[in-house]
Formats: C-alpha cells, sequence, structure tokens
C-alpha cells in the first residue's frame, strides 16, 4: 500500500513581524518609520450584504471532487510575506472585510499565493473596534491596533497548546499603545481568536467552580453547543447542555465498525472532510491532540455504467463546458437583477445546456449528470431547487488550502470538546420559554432555567416546529428558517477483509443512465489510509437521497456491490463481501431531520444572518452551520458559530450586571442629564428627518445602545376650506380650537432606546417619517416616552457618550433652536392638549388619541406623553 499523502504543517510556526509601531501623526505619510499592513484595493472588496455576483472559481461546484492540480484561487487574504508587512495606507472604507477580501489584477500579480502556514484569519473591522480598541475605521490607530492584533495571534499560532497572556507583549509594545493592547488581547481572547480548544494549557484555566451568577442551558450538543460550552465555562458561567441522543456530537458521527480478524475502522458517517486548512479552527484542535491532517488526493477517476473508465479527455471536456454554464448562470443573474432571487440555478443550467449543446452525446450526458449530483452534494439539495442569485454567496469567504481527512475521525474532536462538559442525554426539549427574567427549558416533565439560553438544533428540526418556543420566535426569524434551504446527503459504510481498490486515489466516482438517479453511489470515498481499516463509504445526493431512506439496507448494500464488482472484476480483482455494514438515515433522523443547510430559491446569505440573531432582549440565542452566511453547511463553521454566540452572551450578562448596579444607584442629578442630553443632541450621530440618533461611535457593536429622538411638530397655519372638511375628525377639531393660541411652529421630543442597528434599519425604511414611526412602533415594538421616561439606564448612556466627546463648556443661556423653529413652553394646560393633538395627527392613531380633561384637570394620557414612568423605559 502507498503512503499516504499527508499534508504539510497547515498550521505551522508563524514568522513573527518585526514592526514599529507609530504614534498619532497628523501626517502618517510623511513619517519614515509608518510601517502599516498591506490592505488590497478597496474597489475589489465584496460587500457585507448580497449582490448579485459573478465568482470566477466557485468553490461548492468541487467539493464533492478534490480541485485539480494548478487551479488558483479567485480569492486572496491578509497575509505575512518573508516575515515583514509591506508598506501600504491602509483603507477607510467601513464596509471592507479583511478576513475575505478578492484581489484585484494587479495585486494578483504582485503578489504570490500565500503559504499554508502564513496565513491568518482575522477578525472584520467592524467587530475590531467592539472592546473600544479603535474609535474609527482607517488611519494610525487602526494601524496599530491590526499589528497589535497579528502580532497576538502569530504568538499563539507558533503553539496554540499553550496560553498566551498579556504580559508576553509588554515589553514589545510601546506604552502608549497599552490601551490597544489590552483591548486587543480581551477581544481576541473573549471571541475565540486565541486561547481556544482542548489542549491541556487551556483547560487548566477552567475555574474549578463557576465565578458568575449567570446560568446558561445549551440545547444540542454539536460542535456548536460543545464549542459554547467550553468557552463559556472558561469565562465562569454555569452550563448544562440537553442532547436528546445517547451521544454527543450531533451530525459528527464516527462509528467504529469492526469485523473478524481484529479488522476495523472508524467511519464517519456524518461530517467527514475537513473543507479547507487556512485559519480552521478543527485543524487548530487536531494539532491540539497531536494529530495531522490527511490530504484528500487530487485524483478522482469516473467510471461508466458498464464499468469501464471514463477517458481522462472526455472526462476534462465536459467539467470544462459544466464550468462554462455555471459562469454563464452567473452572467444571467447579473442581467436579471432581483428577478434571479425567484429562479433555481437549474433551470438556468439546463437552459444554457440545450442553447450551447454542451452534452449530446450518451456518455456526456452522463458526465453531465454527475456533476451535477456532485453540485448537489455540495449543496445538500436539488439544483432545481437551489437560488441562482445566492447559491454560492458563502465562496468569498471560502478557507483555503486543502480538503483533510482527521486520521481516526472527527469523533476524535467530538470526544476531546466533550470531555467534563456538563451534557444531559436523551433529553429530547419540546418548549423554550424565554422572558425577561430568564428561560425555561423543558424536556418530558423537567424544567431546567437559565438567565439565558443556546439553541443549537438543526434547521431541519426549527423548520419541522418540533420544539415550542414561548413567546412564538419574531416572524422575521421564522420566515428566514422557512426561506432556508435543508438538504439530504447519505452514506452507506462498508468495511472489507482487505484493500482490493486503488491506493494512489481517495476517491472515484461512477455514472448512470438515469438523471433522476444521478446522485445514487455516484461518489467513494476511501478510508483506508486514515481510518485503520480497509474502509469505502459510498454518497448518496440528491434525488436519490430521499428514496435511499425508503429502500431495505440489505438490497441498498447489495446494488453498490454490483457497482464495485462492476468497475474491479472486468480487471481481474475479485470484490469480497464485507465484513460489516453501515446504511445512514439523515433525513429519518428526529433531531437534524436532513444534512445541512443551502440557500434556496427566494432565500439569501441575509436569512443565515436572521437565523443568527438572538431574541429576548439577550435571553435566547442560537447557534450552527445554518447561523453562519460565511462557512455554512461545514463544520468549522458551526464550531465558529458556538464561539460567536459564548462571546455575545458573556457581552449579555456583563450588560445586565452593569444595569442592575445603575438601577440600584439611581441618578440624583436628572436636571443635569437632560441638559446633557439636549447638549448631544445638537450634534446627533445619525439624522434623517425628524428622527435624529445619539451613540457611542466607540462602540462598533450593532447591538450597543443608542438614544433615538423623535421632534414632532405641526405648521403653524392651516388652510381654512380644507379645516371645514376636516370637523367631523375630533382630533382635528380639538387642533383647530388650539391652534389660534399660537402663531408660530412648536416642537414636541420623544425619545427611547434602541441598538444601533435598529437605528440604521429605521434610516433604511422608506415612505417618510409617517413609515419610519410605524415601524419603529409597529415592527419593532418600542415605545416612545418622554425624557424621564427613559430611566436610569438612559442616564449611563448619556455619560458615555458625553465622556468619549469631551467636556463641553457650558452655555451660559439656554440651548437656541435650530432656525425655523421655537423652545416648547411648559406652562399651560392648553399647550400639553396641543402636544398631545399633533401626535395624534402625525402618527394617524399610533399614539392614542386625546381624553378630554374633567374641570381643567390634565388627562392620564397626556401625562403619560409628557412624563412617562420610569418603569416604562424601552430599552432594547
Amino acid at each position: 500500500m502507498n503512503p499516504p499523502n499527508q499534508t504539510p504543517d497547515d498550521f505551522s510556526q508563524f514568522p513573527l513581524p518585526h514592526f514599529t509601531l507609530t504614534p498619532p501623526l497628523p501626517n502618517p505619510t510623511s513619517n519614515p518609520n509608518f510601517h502599516p499592513i498591506p490592505i488590497l484595493n478597496p474597489n475589489a472588496a465584496p460587500p457585507l450584504n448580497d449582490h448579485l455576483i459573478s465568482f470566477p472559481t466557485p468553490k461548492k461546484r468541487r467539493r464533492g471532487r478534490p480541485q485539480r492540480s494548478g487551479a488558483t484561487s479567485a480569492y486572496q487574504f491578509l497575509t505575512f510575506t518573508n516575515g515583514s508587512f509591506s508598506p501600504n495606507l491602509p483603507n477607510s472604507n467601513p464596509n471592507l472585510d479583511l478576513n475575505s477580501i478578492p484581489s484585484s489584477s494587479a495585486a494578483t500579480e504582485q503578489t504570490t499565493q500565500p503559504k499554508t502556514d502564513d496565513e491568518i484569519i482575522i477578525p472584520s473591522p467592524r467587530k475590531k473596534i467592539d472592546f473600544g480598541v479603535i474609535s474609527s475605521i482607517g488611519g494610525i490607530e487602526q494601524v496599530n491596533y491590526i499589528l497589535i492584533r497579528n502580532h497576538i495571534i502569530a504568538k499563539w499560532r507558533e503553539n496554540p497548546s499553550n496560553w498566551v497572556t498579556k504580559d508576553m507583549f509588554v515589553d514589545s509594545i510601546p506604552k502608549h499603545c497599552s490601551t490597544i493592547l489590552n483591548s486587543a488581547y480581551n477581544y481576541l481572547a473573549t471571541y475565540g481568536y486565541i486561547n481556544f480548544g482542548i489542549a491541556p494549557a487551556i483547560k487548566e484555566k477552567f475555574p474549578a467552580e463557576p465565578s458568575r451568577r449567570s446560568n446558561v442551558v445549551i440545547v444540542g450538543a454539536g460542535l456548536a453547543g460543545l464549542a459554547t460550552a467550553r468557552q463559556l465555562m472558561r469565562f465562569g458561567f454555569k452550563v448544562t447542555v440537553l442532547e436528546g441522543r445517547k451521544r454527543a456530537g450531533g451530525r459528527v458521527y464516527t462509528k467504529k465498525m469492526e469485523g473478524g480478524n481484529r479488522v476495523s475502522a472508524a467511519a464517519d458517517l456524518g461530517g467527514s472532510v475537513l473543507t479547507g486548512t487556512l485559519g480552521n479552527p478543527l485543524g487548530i484542535l487536531a494539532k491540539q491532540l497531536g494529530s495531522s491532517l490527511f490530504k484528500v488526493r487530487d485524483k478522482c477517476p469516473l467510471y461508466r455504467t458498464d464499468g469501464s473508465p471514463v477517458d481522462p479527455d472526455m472526462d476534462m471536456k465536459v467539467e470544462m463546458a459544466f464550468n462554462r454554464l455555471l459562469d454563464k448562470a452567473s452572467e444571467l443573474r447579473q442581467l436579471m437583477g432581483e428577478v434571479s432571487t425567484d429562479v433555481s440555478l437549474g433551470a438556468a443550467l439546463e437552459t444554457f445546456r440545450e442553447v450551447y449543446r454542451d452534452a449530446v452525446t450518451e456518455e456526456e450526458i452522463n458526465l453531465f449528470n454527475w456533476h451535477l449530483a456532485n453540485l448537489e452534494y455540495a449543496n445538500a439539495g436539488l439544483v432545481s431547487k437551489l437560488s441562482l442569485a445566492f447559491w454560492d454567496q458563502d465562496d468569498p469567504y471560502d478557507m483555503g488550502g486543502d480538503h483533510c481527512f482527521l486520521p481516526g475521525g472527527n469523533g476524535r474532536l467530538v470526544q476531546a470538546l466533550a470531555e467534563n462538559v456538563p451534557i444531559l442525554y436523551e433529553k429530547t426539549v419540546h418548549t423554550i420559554n424565554y422572558g425577561n427574567d430568564g428561560v425555561q427549558v423543558m424536556t418530558g416533565s423537567q424544567v431546567y432555567e437559565g438567565d439565558m439560553a443556546l439553541c443549537t438544533v438543526p434547521l431541519g428540526v426549527l423548520k419541522s416546529g418540533s420544539i415550542k418556543f414561548v413567546p412564538e420566535l419574531p416572524q422575521r426569524k421564522l420566515d428566514g428558517i422557512k426561506r432556508l434551504g435543508f438538504g439530504l446527503l447519505n452514506k452507506v459504510g462498508m468495511l472489507f477483509p482487505y484493500v482490493f481498490w486503488g491506493t494512489d486515489f481517495d476517491t472515484f466516482g461512477h455514472l448512470t443512465n438515469d438523471p433522476s438517479s444521478r446522485g445514487e453511489f455516484f461518489l467513494f470515498y476511501s478510508y483506508a489510509t486514515v481510518s485503520g481499516g480497509p474502509l469505502l463509504l459510498a454518497l448518496v445526493a440528491g434525488e436519490a437521497a430521499h428514496r435511499f431512506e425508503t429502500l431495505p439496507p440489505i438490497d441498498v448494500v447489495a446494488q453498490v456491490l454490483r457497482i464495485l464488482k462492476g468497475i474491479y472484476e472486468p480487471q481481474g480483482i475479485t470484490v469480497p463481501e464485507p465484513l460489516q455494514t453501515v446504511c445512514t438515515r439523515w433525513g429519518g433522523d428526529p433531531f437534524s431531520l436532513g444534512s445541512y443547510s443551502n440557500v434556496a430559491v427566494g432565500a439569501s446569505g441575509d436569512d443565515y444572518d436572521i437565523l443568527a440573531e438572538s431574541v429576548g432582549d439577550g435571553r435566547l440565542f442560537f447557534a450552527g452551520e445554518a447561523t453562519t452566511r460565511r462557512y455554512p453547511a461545514t463544520m468549522q463553521g458551526a464550531f465558529l458559530t458556538g464561539l460567536r454566540e459564548a462571546a455575545n452572551m458573556a457581552q449579555y450578562a456583563k450588560s445586565r450586571t452593569a444595569k442592575k448596579k445603575i438601577n440600584r444607584s439611581p441618578s440624583s442629578n436628572a436636571h443635569s442629564y437632560a441638559s446633557a442630553l439636549m447638549d448631544l443632541f445638537r450634534e446627533p450621530d445619525l439624522e434623517f428627518g425628524s428622527f435624529s440618533v445619539i451613540f457611542c461611535q466607540k462602540n462598533a457593536n450593532p447591538k450597543s445602545p443608542a438614544i433615538l429622538r423623535v421632534t414632532i411638530s405641526e405648521p403653524r397655519k392651516k388652510n381654512l376650506e380644507s379645516s371645514k372638511t376636516d370637523q367631523q375628525h375630533s382630533n382635528k377639531v380639538l387642533f383647530q380650537q388650539l391652534q389660534s393660541h399660537f402663531n408660530q411652529q412648536q416642537q414636541l421630543h420623544v425619545y427611547t432606546l434602541l441598538s444601533k442597528k435598529q437605528a440604521f434599519e429605521l434610516r433604511e425604511v422608506r415612505g417618510g417619517d409617517e413609515m419610519r414611526l410605524n415601524y419603529l412602533c409597529e415592527k419593532l415594538g418600542i415605545k416612545l416616552v418622554g425624557r424621564k421616561g427613559l430611566g436610569p439606564t438612559a442616564d449611563s448612556i448619556i455619560a458615555s457618550i458625553k465622556a468619549q466627546r469631551g467636556v463641553r463648556k457650558p452655555s451660559s443661556t439656554p440651548l437656541a433652536p435650530k432656525s425655523g423653529t421655537s423652545m416648547l413652553k411648559t406652562g399651560t394646560l392648553k399647550q400639553k392638549f396641543i402636544r398631545k393633538a399633533k401626535i395624534a395627527r402625525k402618527t394617524k392613531g399610533l399614539i392614542p388619541p386625546v381624553v378630554k380633561a374633567a374641570n381643567g384637570n390634565l388627562s392620564e394620557e397626556i401625562k403619560l406623553i409628557k412624563q412617562a414612568p420610569p418603569d416604562s423605559s424601552s430599552s432594547v
């Protein structure tokens, strides 16, 4: 047997860069010691939201069959080059994602393909300033941050089995950058870019007893759940993991197959191949286990229905034609625009195949159908159901490097991650209650309570509705669950007494004459080099995967053996009877109901983001491969979402703790905060229509709090003729009776707390202020209150923003209103009535109509608008 093809150490030592941090200067380019990190052309960077763009080398078309030698990637990552950084000014584009940047042609000509030991996968710029590391994207501050961040990551990647501390960098980082060092280190450690995994040095950092009061319930012990559990345990949280199966791992399942004469092998019946090694956290775990990864070799011969080999030239011809049609489909979606979201990839490919006549002979058609089956395997979905617009939306974020096996199976990772994690098995969750006071997770008659919960169940389970959420999940999330696709892939594992197939390849394929059966045993994986025994796995994709689950296992195995005998017996090779076989049924498994997600017709990458959103004001969180738009349908994607949600939950717990402290010691000087609020709104951070927003610029977390002010006003004059037609409307009559008391425009300010993300979403609402107010109240469910109704939570936000902006000289006179406005007077009942009437007119009933006061007393509803009680504050 030939020795296995072992990949070079994809996580070998990083060259530590030599650099000089740059102090803040008015003109950084004139400083001879300025050494920023190279940033590629911003015009080549893909936006974070979905756009109908063409990618030269779609990765998913090649997932089932290794990339041919010599193929180049269309994407380039931020790298160390020869241990140093090339001078080039950083880009200030706020949407620039340094994690995945396609190279421009010029950059491609000047830069060689990065080596595996030079690669660093880094957080996006919008996350980089979560901990107040930098105040804005671009400039010297960001350059220093990038250098420090990369220095920390490189130091840990030298040996990820060690624990990296801040003290290791104190002597090499200038004192004026110590704040950046602290923030960068805390951010990287919290979000799982360093110091994560299963190495002894990392396990030693777990506290013996939980150090925080927060209790977290995690539903599901797959890679996402285990990653979250370990991170939270290291943070000091009390964690309970509920798993419906009798084992951990979820859709990652390694079964030990055994036969006579001590023949055994580890069969990965679920997730099996690490799709890319550059920056892959599972590669880090493998290295911590002391295990090397083995490359899936490029050679993949194909065999006809009669068992004879396909001519290599014919294979290459049809493959090139198939890829050309995919490129044509990519061009088509650009021409179609948004219409392409309602068209399937399969419809486009079939149309182009008929137009270009690329596959006309029977063998060419069979080869073409094999490539379709390969594509359906990559996406776990029928091409007739994949979105033409967004089926490959995750390609720009593809982790470069080889596709690899982990010797002994991926169950080794699961076993190591589950060590010492409190997992309760055979606990089928049927209800999750969440609210302001915490969560309740119900399994049978048992109830598990916690401050927060994480749901990691597969998309198929969410689609089935087998878990009841109380209250119901937001419609936005329900729609996302419905739109995304969730496909099926099955496998047949066969342990033989010896290896009778070729040993110079790891995969081989088989064609079929029936298009509806094109995915039936179309691809075989040889695990003989990594499983410990002569093991073959046959894959079943597409329509065949669903039909497969209805067939008796004995019939399935007999059909696979007929295919193998048809290939090898004409070569004079006897195919022995298998010692043991196993057939998967992932579609019928109640804890998965499928294999992995895809972008179906009508869906987009945004739906992955929607599924990732927490609900219940930071009480219920979601993780798993269907919650990451960058790495869906992958094991590393599931693991990364676990690290992500551990950080998010820790941030929410920290925020709630701080809020409790504030509530215990309420503001003693409400007048000073009211004055400060008025002063801050003189220069809002965001302004659109009658809405203005202030927030802390140093915190780029989209969930960070902001204060919204709505200015409600009424023109001072009204057409008398139109007034007569309005007599039948009581609110308008009231306004007409009272407007004579005023001869100039009046204004009323009402407020609310919301997140920065919600503020930006509100700005994008079309239809003017009326539609925005409707969106705010009806869609987001946010209440508008008076200044005092904001409560003490707003006081801390005001103080933070004021501190960030710096101390301003107090005004000796009242703040002057903007041109065309006047200060709102508060002396009389009639003025208060007019405020209420104006609100009713502007919002068309969103705020309750005026209730007439008796005996000159102010009605309760008007009091609510004037000054809402503290317990009605609307923090989000």
